[in-house]
């Protein structure tokens, strides 16, 4: 199984199998998160200084920010916005 990469915005890039979800950053629920993940040293700010657009939540249960919309970088996992099968299996 090859490792692909999705685009995230600003040259960074994340592991496309190891991603759980995709979430809007706007609710209260993830915002705690988001500081939960900060304080526990889990949080990756990938924003390059922007305002956060999306919240990534990864199987080590590491937090990252993106500066690029949640419906942007689902798209990106394949042409038509959904994982492929490949992507699901570990």
């Amino acid at each position: 199984m090859s490792t692909r990469l999705v685009n995230i915005g600003f040259g960074n890039s994340v592991v496309s199998r190891r991603v759980i979800a995709i979430i809007s950053p706007n609710a209260a629920p993830i915002k705690r998160l988001r500081d939960e993940a900060r304080e526990d040293k889990r949080l990756i700010d990938a924003t390059q200084g922007r305002r956060t657009r999306s919240v990534i939540i990864t199987d080590s249960n590491h937090v990252v920010l993106s500066a690029i919309q949640s419906e942007t970088i689902a798209q990106r996992f394949s042409p038509d916005g959904a994982i492929s099968k490949e992507d699901m299996e570990e």
